[in-house]
């Protein structure tokens, strides 16, 4: 993120007293001083518009020739002579302008800006029309919750995240922190593919972010063709790889679209015809990714299909994960030396430092502010900050369940030990079982 612009600003030391060669007051100073006046007389006539033309010379300086901003003020101030002659506020107004102009060598003659109270709301986006003819949004088959029966309960939604150095938040809610170096498949079912790949941040270390991501939508029925969409570092497209930016020719055509929100830094694409949003972010070098989708479809995987890997759904391989305790235990090792877990050089942050930046952008102490730490402290790149706001910004807006948005360090705990309860059952039954045969087939031989 680029630091506001900074700008120089010579404060008056009194009153008007600004004139002479050190002084050139902000639109600010001159506010200031109308404030006092206004504040020492409150008691303006209803039908005098003199605030009006302070607010508006107050929004045009910050953004007009200063010249021009004035005479536009001195314009306005001077229609208002009828209804504000006796008012104190608008003799000072007055007053101070002639003083401004004579400061400033600004002449009485010349363009004057445009009233900027406020500005405007930007029109909203032209809808996005078929790439050949205009045509409706197909049958029923092509809408998911239309295609329902009426019988149906309606569809449970559920969210994948993949973001950072790469953080992993599962269809199951499970928060997860892996190495993952090249490329992976996060999602792989009946209606559409999705795999990342993954590059290292510094050259030779183990930090790695999203730089390549392809997403492969089937062929579904009278609805869609196949779309495939892939983006890289500095290349985040409106449109398909073919250029197309909605499913194709067919009747439901419009039931997939991409949609680009910022032009190359977030796109949205559509898939109504499968219930699905995804969003695809650039922030700084490296790509994020969000989904929204139901249950259903997040688990119609294809018969005979090993799914191990498809870390959206089962999370990341267990050898591949980095557990953020430990991560915090060795940096307080590491950060005497000076050094991240890769062994190189902190770039400019401590944990502490670390800390207080993402504490600017994400307040709660979840794991999305743990993975904040975690990726300054490895990288020093300060765009990993967006990351994590951007990636717990999409949960709010694809998460199904509110109560759910944040996921803390000891839900995480719990679930990994259950998870480990669940492992150490699961083989002590294996065992079990081993033995009983072996019992069985020994007393079959006696």
């Amino acid at each position: 993120m680029q630091s506001p612009r900074e700008r120089s600003e010579v404060r008056p030391r009194a009153g008007w007293m600004v004139m002479g060669k050190r002084g050139r007051p902000s639109a600010l100073d001159v506010w200031r001083v109308l404030a006092v006046f206004l504040s020492l007389f409150p008691v303006v006539s209803l039908q005098c518009k003199i605030l009006r033309c302070n607010s508006e010379f107050r929004a045009s300086t910050s953004k007009e020739e200063f010249c021009t901003a004035l005479r536009a003020y001195n314009t306005c101030v001077r229609r208002t002579a009828r209804t504000c002659r006796g008012d104190l506020a608008y003799h000072s107004a007055q007053h101070g302008i002639e003083d401004l102009m004579s400061q400033h060598n600004c002449s009485k003659e010349g363009p004057t800006s445009q009233p900027r109270v406020r500005t405007p709301l930007p029109p909203p986006p032209p809808p996005i029309l078929p790439d050949s003819q205009e045509r409706s949004d197909g049958p029923e088959v092509c809408h998911y919750e239309r295609s329902l029966s009426r019988n149906t309960a309606p569809p449970n939604y559920t969210h994948c995240g993949f973001f950072g150095d790469p953080h992993l938040r599962t269809f199951g809610d499970d928060f997860q922190t892996c190495e993952v170096e090249g490329a992976w498949p996060l999602i792989h079912n009946k209606y559409l593919s999705v795999q990342v790949t993954n590059t290292p941040v510094v050259p030779g270390s183990s930090t790695t972010a999203t730089s390549k991501l392809t997403i492969i939508f089937k062929n579904f029925q009278e609805c869609v063709e196949q779309k495939m969409y892939h983006a890289e570092t500095d290349e985040l497209p409106a449109a398909f790889a073919d250029g197309s930016k909605n499913g194709g020719e067919r009747n439901g055509a419009n039931t997939l679209r991409v949609v680009e929100k910022v032009p190359g830094q977030h796109v949205e694409i559509q898939a109504r015809y499968i219930g699905t949003t995804i969003v695809v972010r650039q922030v700084g070098r490296y790509l994020t990714f969000a989904v929204r989708m139901p249950e259903e479809v997040a688990n119609s995987v294809e018969e005979g299909d090993n799914h191990d890997l498809y870390l959206c759904l089962n999370g990341c391989p267990v050898n591949q994960r980095i557990d953020l305790r430990n991560f915090r235990a060795r940096t307080a090792e590491a950060q005497v030396a000076g050094r991240t877990r890769s062994g190189v050089a902190v770039a400019g942050f401590t944990y502490q430092t670390a800390k207080a930046r993402c504490k600017e952008r994400l307040p709660v102490e979840d794991l999305y502010f743990q993975s904040c730490v975690f990726d300054l402290l490895n990288s020093g790149d300060i765009n990993f900050t967006m990351a994590a706001y951007y990636a717990f910004e999409d949960v709010k807006m694809l998460h199904s369940n509110s109560k759910r948005y944040h996921i803390f360090e000891k839900d995480a705990f719990m679930r990994n030990a259950a998870q480990r309860g669940k492992d150490l059952f699961s083989v002590f039954l294996i065992d079990l079982l081993a033995v009983l045969l072996w019992i069985e087939c020994c007393t079959g031989h006696l």
